[in-house]
């Protein structure tokens, strides 16, 4: 049996893979190049050659390569390509789910918001949609084909669609089959040749509906191994028994608890399908982080943006280190495997260092530049997405300011449908936030003279990445009315988040406190290039920044606690941190933990 990957295709034989006419057992582990950055890559996938996998499997998110229409970017964390060399490099093979969805936990499952606004029907046979996922895949695809496996690269798969079965595009079978050929030929017209493969849940239902007779058809679960597997070989009789996500931990949201799997139970999960010979990819081997503002968001009747880490309890942490899960793992690859390398570390931790300082510099978020603007009349205002921002981990929020006619009582300030935050400001007087999640729609204005100004700080906290609310626009959606009135000669304007960390440096004076909406910076410095954990217990709502490089969000709502800070961010000396603080610090403090604080778990 081959066990390490060579410049080879592979093959789909009739009872499993095949190289060189011999089995072929595929040993991978999920590590998107987008949540890590890309001077740890080849830590990480030293690491997983090191565990015993010979394979690395990625997605590739289509918003991120192009925020704009006509736009394929491949330079820093869109640098696929080099992605793809690192995995050579590290001896190992590898598995490409360009999408063009791809779900992910990811901002709009990984759709661009320019075509979702579009009004194209996604993942149909929509002209405007098969016109851009048909730039999308070639650009994709010009990176992948000379780095197959038969032309001496790394990639052996490449998975067509994601999940497709699930996804409601009603009920026509040949409809859907359509679309997929419409995929396949594409695929093969722009040169991929290794074979094609789709992924369901093992269900009768999801697995009939998402593939075609000659892909190969593989499954995503995370428990009932043996029965899955029956399932998937009832739905396709001949061919490599594959799961291609095998969740060994699951992903958090704001307001929950960490999410954790018992390793015991996961190792025996993976025991049962070598056991079975099936192929297996390890969701995830490392998660990494939603770096900027690129989480996604669930909401099944009520909303749940994912947190910033992707930590996934996953075989690696958030820092690529070693896991007690990545030895169990280690330890059933090695009854299937003959000879494995070394292990990567023996599980010893070293603390980061623990730093200290203070915010010296703030800056009120209304003072700042102005953005792009919008006026109009009516009772809708625009929402985020007509801002003419590119989509993709930029602008977040925006003002929405305007004039009340008074009163002399209290009355009503109603909207149509939050998403996802909106803070009331009247007259430069915080009143309150209306959360999407809370379902909220009013909020009562105090009296107030005539002309008073109010303020809406619209917040996007992340896109819908799974179900029927996928696309979506963000915004205020719907009337904008006070006292039953439209807000008179009101204006729209974004925020640039590009440009934040740029408006603001640390001052000589430490602050006490930072009232938000604020952006304020502080220097921190740090003995030695290192791995940091900011502590963000002291802090509220908002995102950071490290000398300039986007962490993502924070909120005192948990379950995390903390802010991975990528070493190669970091500066040996000073370093500057910077917050867009939204609601309040009670106490202006910068800190780094020791380790990574996730929050509490259920058990």
């Amino acid at each position: 049996m081959i066990l390490a990957p060579a410049t080879h295709p592979l093959e789909v034989g009739p009872d499993g893979f095949l190289r060189d006419g011999r089995p072929h057992l595929l040993l991978s582990g999920a590590l998107h190049y987008f949540r890590v950055h890309p001077l740890q890559w080849a830590d990480r996938l030293a690491k997983a050659a090191a565990m015993g996998l010979n394979t690395v499997e990625t997605y590739v998110p289509w918003n991120l390569h192009s925020p704009r229409r006509g736009e394929f970017r491949t330079d820093g964390a869109c640098d696929l390509g080099g992605f793809l060399d690192a995995v050579a490099a590290a001896g190992l093979d590898a598995v490409v789910r360009p999408g063009p969805y791809i779900c992910a936990e990811w901002d709009n499952g990984g759709l661009p918001v320019w075509l979702t606004r579009s009004g194209a029907r996604v993942r149909t046979d929509d002209p405007r949609y098969l016109e851009a996922v048909d730039d999308f895949l070639t650009a994709v695809y010009d990176v992948v084909r000379p780095r197959q496996a038969d032309r001496g690269g790394p990639v052996v798969l490449v998975q067509v669609e994601n999940e497709y079965g699930a996804y409601p595009t009603g009920t026509d079978a040949a409809a859907r089959a359509d679309h997929l050929r419409h995929l396949v030929d594409l695929t093969r017209a722009a040169g991929i040749t290794v074979p094609l493969t789709t992924v369901d849940q093992p269900t009768d239902e999801m697995l009939a509906a998402g593939t075609l007779p000659d892909l190969l058809t593989t499954g995503s679960f995370g428990g009932r191994a043996a029965d899955r597997l029956e399932t998937l070989r009832r739905h396709q009789p001949e061919g490599p028994l594959v799961c291609s996500e095998f969740w060994i931990g699951w992903f958090d949201h704001w307001g929950s608890h960490h999410g954790t799997t018992p390793v015991a139970d996961a190792a025996a999960e993976l025991e049962a399908m070598l056991s079975r010979g099936a192929g297996v990819n390890v969701y995830m081997f490392h998660g990494g982080t939603n770096f900027g503002f690129t989480n996604g968001a669930n909401d099944k009747g009520t909303y749940q943006p994912t947190i910033t880490s992707y930590d996934y309890d996953a075989l690696l942490d958030e820092a690529g280190r070693p896991t007690a899960k990545y030895h169990a793992f280690r330890e059933v690859l090695s009854r299937h495997v003959p000879v494995l390398p070394p292990a990567a570390d023996d599980g010893v931790r070293v603390p980061a260092p623990e730093l200290g300082s203070r915010f010296s510099a703030a800056r009120p978020l209304a003072s700042l530049p102005p953005g792009p603007e919008q006026s109009w009349t009516g009772t809708e205002p625009p929402v985020l997405d007509d801002l003419e921002i590119p989509s993709g981990a930029t602008v977040r929020i925006a003002w929405i300011s305007g004039t009340s006619c008074g009163a002399a009582g209290p009355t009503l300030l109603e909207v149509g449908e939050v998403r996802d935050r909106v803070t009331v400001h009247l007259d430069g007087v915080r009143l309150g936030t209306l959360f999407r999640e809370h379902h909220d729609r009013a909020l009562v204005l105090p009296p107030h003279r005539q002309g008073a100004r109010v303020d809406l700080l619209v917040e996007d906290a992340g896109r819908v990445n799974y179900g029927e609310r996928l696309g979506e626009t963000k915004g205020l959606v719907g009337p904008l009315l006070v006292a039953g009135e439209p807000l008179r000669d009101a204006v729209v304007r974004a925020v640039d988040h590009e440009v934040l960390p740029e408006l603001v440096a640390p001052g000589t004076e430490p602050l006490e406190r930072l009232v938000g909406p604020v952006l304020a910076a502080a220097e921190l410095q740090v003995p030695d290039v290192t791995d940091l954990f900011l502590d963000t217990a002291a802090w509220g709502r908002g995102v950071a920044w490290f000398n300039g490089f986007a962490l993502g969000r924070y909120w005192r709502h948990g379950p995390q606690r903390s802010l991975y800070v990528p070493a190669p961010v970091v500066r040996a000396g000073r370093n500057v941190v910077t917050v867009l603080e939204l609601d309040g610090a009670p106490d202006a403090v910068v800190a780094t933990l020791p380790d990574l604080v996730l929050g509490h778990t259920e058990a």
